[in-house]
């Protein structure tokens, strides 16, 4: 196995998407942009429509240095609570960027206000997915795979409408719950899905 570089000028941005929806798991990327190969447009991706963030995230996948996208299961959001499981998905995230690559980015830059144990020193960036293109770059990769998760969800449970609302708390979300009941991806520890099994 090759040896693991140190790439200390090089930071790793990471953020997740998917904390608040009532179904679905929760996606993290970890990116290592290359200073020598910029991209334009990056921003928050829930500022992107999402064909922007689609062309944005395929010139990532292309240009990037180092990418990798992790996940936490919905049985892991209801074992551990969405918080820690996020940051599962992180760990994950920034693990498999380091084995693919074989290389350990000099600072871990995480979105929000937690910020997991890595091997690398790290930092928690508040509004980070709109300040700081590696984390911004996290941000597109996560919420795309995601997205293109629930699509796939919707083929088998199209009487969610997933393709729509992603899994997100919609009017029209809740009410596809209160005549179908909790799908197998559905997340059993979120108040909407929990008073429904109570009823």
């Amino acid at each position: 196995m090759p040896a693991l570089l140190q790439a200390e000028g090089l930071a790793c941005g990471v953020d997740e998407a998917g904390r608040g929806p009532l179904a679905g798991p929760v996606v993290a990327a970890a990116v290592i942009l290359d200073p020598q190969r910029p991209i334009a447009g990056l921003d928050d991706s829930k500022k992107l429509s999402p064909e922007r963030r689609l062309r944005l995230a395929g010139e990532i996948r292309r240009q990037a240095l180092a990418w990798a996208v992790a996940e936490a299961s919905v049985d892991e959001i209801d074992r551990l609570n969405i918080l820690q499981a996020s940051l599962l998905a992180m760990q994950r995230a920034v693990s498999g960027l380091i084995a693919q690559y074989h290389l350990l980015p000099g600072q871990i830059l995480v979105d929000g206000t937690h910020c997991p144990v890595f091997a690398a020193p790290a930092q928690a960036v508040i509004g980070g997915d709109g300040r700081i293109c590696q984390i911004a770059a996290a941000s597109i990769l996560a919420k795309t795979v995601r997205d293109a998760g629930m699509q796939e969800l919707h083929a088998t449970y199209p009487q969610y409408g997933f393709d729509r609302h992603k899994g997100y708390p919609t009017a029209a979300h809740l009410r596809a719950l209160q005549e179908n009941g909790p799908c197998p991806h559905h997340r059993r520890s979120f108040a909407p899905v929990a008073r429904l099994l109570r009823a």
